[in-house]
């Protein structure tokens, strides 16, 4: 069972890799927002699924912060002011 949780926590990294790559190609700032959101979504499940195969329970706090954190910088990025250039 822990190496199909380590096989599944790697095609999450990798899905998060081309992620990467909306975020340096995206034309909007809509684009590389859900772009990030997309990475700490792929962040959490990795460290979700690593702390269960491997036993580590610090892992899973991580993930925890670290969906904290990535609903932060939505709620920031919702709030902040638009420029009317960049509409």
């Amino acid at each position: 069972m822990d190496d199909f949780l380590l096989a599944a926590a790697g095609f999450v990294l990798a899905m998060a890799a081309i992620g990467l790559l909306r975020i340096l190609m995206g034309p909007g700032d809509a684009d590389r927002i859900m772009a990030a959101q997309l990475l700490g979504t792929s962040g959490v499940a990795v460290l979700l699924l690593l702390g269960k195969a491997t036993g580590a329970p610090a892992l899973i706090d991580v993930a925890l912060l670290l969906a904290l954190l990535a609903a932060f910088v939505t709620a920031a990025f919702v709030k902040s002011p638009v420029d009317a250039e960049r509409q």
